[in-house]
């Protein structure tokens, strides 16, 4: 039944029935608006304590910018469930400077089609509006004056304006590049807003750290649903790559960080759908990728973390890592020039050598070739873990790599009989490294839905960068799009399938 049906035209049990989910819907919408003011409420009392001596001055600026970023982006969400009032947003939002004088203008010129009244009289054009935008290529400021004509028709008084595309931010002053640029900015190239403040004070227009804040705070409410679409498609796929990562997140209060994790899951480099989805979490605990998979059952391609078993015990099969197997058997040869280890490494070489031409194969032709060429090899390198541990002390380091293996013996081969599973975890493990690297440039995360916008946009850019694309063009190039886009064509905007808009 819609709700939004002509009463007159119900009986009086389904206006009864009506009534009842009307109710339970605005309990839901009462519930959930409640959660987001306290928690806006809890954001405030921790900018007010922000300023206390606990915070270094690093770590202040960045807790600063979390914090406007997370009341921005809850604002965004109250605003999506209770839509205020063209008056009420007037009144709430501070008059805007005009933009510098100085800086280059670029007019964007926004005409009706037809300049033909319905009435059939000739349109006269009386004026114009002008909406001006910031945009900014690196090192440069310019200005897009949006010109709008007014046309009206002397014989029946219409008006006819062309609308201006809808925008991420609906009168802002960013364009959708120079939003690009910034998001691009701080998750690719881990510049903290408050550095790109001060860079872009160098360029000739200073953008103070809070304003970037709500800029980055409001995109990522609204790049959010794209990367659930793009979840919703990843967990579609049979084979899948997991690892996490950790990474420090304040606490405000004491001044603090603990240790929470970056989860990454992709899928596999010889898949068409190329992707990876971000998980920020408070911890390792193994209820986060089980929330992350959910229903998910295919394969997992993973290293023995406990926090996984959970999820092969439900019916996801799991396939090892056969690179860190071999990893432990590399660090006893580098260090301690193992002989046991060095004639391993031959063998895992072996494996190894039969993969490398075969991934630009089919899956079905994969799994022949390692039936026949590397499954011999594993069966020999089985053996020869079996007699060796039978030779060595059981504490010492070679028993441990040995051991190692043997235990993970049917995960680490399950691979040979599936076409689509790849050998090791690498291809994910290198999604990750760019993360790790930036943690040495921003820090920590400034908490947890800072952490998880993180997670949300890095999972856009790493996807874009998967596909060959350039992670700018891209992130422009959907945040014009989405706006406007039906929520049916939003898988236009993967990575996967995203082309440039003509």
């Amino acid at each position: 039944m819609d709700a939004t049906a002509d009463i007159d035209q119900l009986n009086p049990e389904q206006v009864r029935e009506l009534a009842i989910r009307l109710q339970a819907e605005i309990r839901v919408k009462q519930t959930l608006i409640d959660k987001l003011t306290h928690e806006m409420a809890i954001l405030k009392r921790h900018k007010f304590a922000a300023t206390s001596e606990v915070y270094t001055g690093e770590q202040q600026r960045v807790l600063f910018e979390a914090i406007e970023m997370d009341m921005e982006a809850l604002s965004v969400e109250i605003d999506q469930l209770v839509p205020e009032s063209a008056v009420e947003r007037e009144k709430r939002q501070p008059k805007r400077a005009p933009l510098p004088a100085s800086l280059p203008r670029t007019d964007i010129h926004h005409e009706p089609e037809s300049t033909t009244c319905r009435c059939g009289c000739q349109l006269q054009r009386i004026g114009e509006d002008i909406a001006e935008k910031l945009d900014y290529q690196p090192g440069v400021f310019t200005v897009e004056r949006h010109v709008r004509g007014k046309w009206v028709c002397n014989q029946c008084e219409t008006m006819v304006q062309a609308p201006v595309p809808a925008h991420i931010i609906d009168k802002g002053i960013p364009t959708s590049g120079l939003l690009a640029h910034v998001l691009v900015a701080k998750y690719a190239d881990h510049l903290p807003l408050y550095r790109q403040s001060g860079i872009f004070e160098r360029a000739g227009l200073a953008i103070p750290d809070s304003t970037l804040s709500e800029w980055v705070g409001r995109c990522g409410v609204h790049l959010q649903p794209l990367v659930d679409a793009i979840k919703a498609e990843l967990l579609a796929q049979p084979v899948l790559h997991a690892d996490e990562t950790p990474v420090q997140m304040l606490k405000p209060g004491n001044g603090k960080t603990h240790r929470a994790y970056l989860w990454s899951y992709c899928s596999t480099s010889t898949n068409p759908m190329q992707a990876v989805i971000f998980d920020f979490a408070e911890s390792r605990a193994a209820k986060h990728a089980e929330q992350f998979l959910d229903r998910w059952r295919g394969t997992l391609v993973c290293d023995d973390y406990s926090g996984y078993k959970g999820l092969i015990r439900s019916g996801v099969m799991e396939a090892g890592c056969m690179a860190h197997a071999r990893r432990k058997f590399h660090e006893l040869w580098a260090n301690h020039s193992s002989q046991i280890a060095e004639e391993a490494l031959k063998l895992f070489g072996a494996l190894y050598d039969v993969e490398r031409p075969i991934q630009q194969l089919e899956d079905s032709q994969r799994r022949t070739v390692r039936q026949q060429q590397a499954k011999p090899i594993a069966d020999t390198l089985h053996a020869w873990l079996i007699a060796q541990r039978a030779r060595v002390p059981d504490s010492s380091a070679t028993a441990k790599a040995i051991d190692y293996s043997l235990r993970r013996w049917g995960a680490l081969v399950h691979y040979l009989d599936n076409g689509a599973v790849p050998i090791d975890n690498n291809w994910v493990e290198n999604r990750i490294r760019p993360v790790a690297i930036g943690r040495n440039n921003w820090l920590f995360a400034g908490s947890l839905r800072a952490g998880q916008r993180a997670a949300a946009v890095m999972s856009l850019i790493h996807s874009a960068r998967l596909n060959g694309h350039d992670a700018y063009a891209y992130m422009k190039d959907i945040l014009e799009r989405l706006p406007s886009l039906p929520a049916s064509r939003i898988s236009e905007l993967f990575p996967h399938r995203w082309t440039p808009a003509q």
